[in-house]
């Protein structure tokens, strides 16, 4: 793990090791040249200590360039907590409270909410010994609760803008949709796609969550291991990161990517695999903004859900037509143009 922080071109890393829950604690704080750093607490089991911290330290990176695509006044961090495989339920609480007063102790290098693995419920409990450096509380507790809608309305937007960019118009209207993932944010996603006229076919690896959409629903469903075959007009990862890659990626049938997933390119070269392909990626660090965007609009800035919606839409709209103009022009791939944007706001003045 040494040498793996001392290449990192993040600016600092917190490691905790929690011994009553017998978990690993990182907290990655990528950027704070545009405010302080901000990004969601994951929680869940990782093959070793290694691999947390690393995907800590990739998922940091993305929320910064997810604050810097729109100009927002906020750095990049994310905060990892590595539990055992057989965690017991009756540590979570316990663990948590440790983890919130790590983070006041902090004195606001670093903000969180929820992630992967992790809900407003839980930010109720962090917030006990964290606060005021917890967002998306339940609204009982005084937060604006999930954050997941706002993240799926970012998606949708996304999937207008590559339709109106691939096919003429931004309408979902008659297009085939595979969505991968159909929990807090793919769910909603589905949802509103369906309100939109899409043709929508999702996967999971939940069984409840696949007999909601499949069985009570009428929601086509593919099995996790076909959805790379299947033709659509979107493909949009909504589940776990690192899913586009040298395997996949011959395999796709799709005209264009928008999701909701982190980190979906599973290597640097990943996104021109995909332009020699001619599928448009709507990098996920543009797309997947509206949740953090929204969330700290209605906690900081004392937005209205309705202002908070429209600033999600119309922010993400304009900044992938900005992407999409950039790769065209430079004859580069979708993520690459979206890394010179940001990397342009993280320069050191």
């Amino acid at each position: 793990m040494e040498s793996l922080i001392g290449q990192w071109e993040g600016e600092t890393v917190i490691t905790r090791y929690d011994r009553p829950a017998n978990a690993w604690i990182f907290i990655a704080v990528y950027s704070t040249l545009l405010g302080p750093a901000a990004g969601g607490t994951r929680m869940k089991p990782y093959p070793d200590p290694r691999t947390a911290l690393q995907d800590a330290m990739l998922l940091a990176k993305g929320m910064a360039y997810k604050y810097a695509i729109p100009g927002m006044p906020w750095g990049g961090g994310k905060a990892v907590i590595a539990v055992p495989d057989a965690f017991d339920p009756a540590l979570r609480a316990g663990l948590l409270r440790r983890y919130g007063k790590l983070v006041h102790q902090l004195g606001g290098l670093f903000y969180t909410g929820p992630d992967m693995g992790t809900c407003s419920l839980d930010m109720n409990v962090i917030a006990e010994t964290g606060a005021p450096y917890v967002f998306a509380c339940t609204p009982e507790a005084g937060g604006c609760g999930s954050s997941g809608p706002f993240t799926a309305l970012g998606v949708f937007t996304a999937i207008q803008a590559c339709c109106k960019h691939v096919f003429g118009e931004a309408s979902v209207q008659g297009r085939k949709v595979l969505v991968q993932g159909a929990g807090s944010v793919g769910g909603p996603l589905i949802t509103s796609l369906l309100a939109a006229g899409a043709e929508v076919i999702f996967s999971d690896v939940d069984r409840d969550v696949i007999r909601h959409y499949r069985d009570e629903r009428g929601v086509p469903f593919v099995e996790k291991d076909e959805i790379y075959q299947v033709e659509c007009d979107i493909f949009s990862p909504c589940a776990g990161g690192g899913i586009l890659n040298r395997n996949t990626i011959p395999a796709l049938r799709c005209k264009a990517i928008a999701g909701g997933a982190n980190n979906q390119l599973q290597a640097a070269g990943d996104g021109e695999r995909l332009r020699v392909r001619d599928i448009l990626y709507a990098p996920d660090f543009v797309v997947n903004v509206g949740g953090a965007m929204a969330v700290l609009g209605l906690e900081t800035l004392k937005w209205s859900r309705d202002r908070a919606e429209e600033e999600v839409a119309t922010t993400i709209g304009r900044a992938l037509q900005r992407v999409f103009a950039l790769a065209e022009k430079k004859d580069v791939s979708t993520e690459v143009a979206a890394e010179v944007i940001a990397g342009e706001r993280l320069q050191a003045p």
